[in-house]
């Protein structure tokens, strides 16, 4: 028989405690949400007891939909919900708004939310504990697209590759680590106060300039793959191409703003774009001209043929569409709010924000 006294395997590591809810501000902008609000508050409260303790603020920016009927009956059960106004409209002066009038002492944590989002549960928890246990101003989560229509399901699964992200880690990432932007999650209210907040004339792309600020700051933003959300895919492709623009228009701001050089994955959707024109243009000419824009659209073919093969479904053909869309209208976006730049040297809105903060 074996005396031999056998090693003692260690205790379990207990888990990180949850900071105090009462710590935690959430803040959720919102106009026109009605068909997408009531999914992403009720995900944000399931699943925890904790989160009834949670201060969480709706900044509606004047919804001509039913969003703010929809909040007002959620509050009858959910006393830690408020509903504010957003007379500017634009989620980045949403934020500013919820942390000027909606902030208390205790709060040291102000967690963004969007109403076009599914949230797992225990998300808000996770991402304050993540921001609070490393030396981060801010923490970002990983994006899942997803759809509800056979486009959509297509656009969601082209965003999340690198043809359709540009290799963005945020975009269905799966590593740990420290980046210069991401999808905020959490951000240390100290921190948001310090650097002024959002530049409330973006109506785009401002997590990324609040983020550029960080950094000079000497701030870092980590992000955290184990926060994960579900994003819902515009359901049309108008309405996709609508939000590339913008989003186009919106990073252009944060590099003209800042004088900061782009990255290679946002130069080539501009590249792209005028080296299709003038392939097109010239193609009268010598008809070599077409080669660019026939090598681009046989790599969206591609990318409709791997849609269909990876959804199983004939509408996964919409990903090379989808794919086109999002670098063109994102492209179109880009230069045209270059072109205004170029055109008048200081235009409206790209000050920086004058935002004044006070707690309750």
């Amino acid at each position: 028989m074996n005396t031999r006294p056998q090693p003692q395997q260690p205790p379990p590591l207990a888990p990180a405690p949850y900071p105090d809810p009462a710590a935690i501000l959430v803040g959720v902008p919102a106009l026109d949400e009605e068909a997408h609000i009531a999914a992403c508050l009720r995900s944000l409260v399931n699943g925890s007891p904790a989160m009834r303790a949670v201060r969480i603020v709706v900044a509606d920016g004047g919804s001509r939909d039913r969003t703010r009927a929809v909040v007002e009956s959620l509050q009858l059960g959910l006393p830690n919900l408020m509903l504010i106004d957003n007379p500017d409209r634009l989620q980045s002066a949403a934020m500013n708004r919820i942390v000027a009038t909606c902030a208390a002492p205790a709060h040291r944590v102000l967690v963004r939310c969007d109403a076009h989002a599914i949230y797992p549960r225990g998300y808000v928890l996770d991402a304050a504990a993540s921001l609070l246990d490393r030396d981060a101003a801010a923490v970002a989560s990983a994006m899942d697209a997803t759809g509800s229509t056979g486009f959509a399901r297509a656009a969601a699964w082209i965003a999340d590759t690198p043809l359709g992200s540009g290799g963005a880690r945020h975009r269905g990432g799966a590593r740990s680590g420290w980046v210069d932007h991401g999808h905020h999650a959490a951000i240390r209210l100290d921190w948001f106060q310090r650097v002024g907040g959002y530049d409330p004339a973006f109506s785009h792309n401002e997590d990324a300039e609040l983020d550029h600020r960080l950094g000079r700051a000497g701030g870092r933003v980590w992000l955290d793959a184990g926060l994960r959300l579900a994003y819902v895919t515009r359901p049309t492709l108008p309405a996709l191409a609508g939000q590339y623009w913008r989003y186009g228009r919106g990073r252009a701001r944060t590099i003209l703003k800042h004088r900061a050089r782009p990255r290679l994955r946002q130069v080539l959707p501009p590249a792209a774009l005028v080296g299709a024109a003038l392939g097109i243009a010239g193609a009268p000419l010598n008809p070599w001209a077409l080669l660019l824009p026939g090598l681009y659209l046989a790599t969206l073919a591609g990318a409709s043929l791997a849609g269909a093969v990876r959804l199983r479904a004939a509408s996964g053909l919409w990903a090379g569409p989808a794919a086109g869309t999002m670098h063109l209208a994102w492209a179109a976006g880009f230069l045209r709010e270059c072109l205004a730049w170029r055109l008048a040297p200081a235009p409206r809105g790209l000050r920086q924000p004058r935002t004044s903060f006070k707690s309750d």
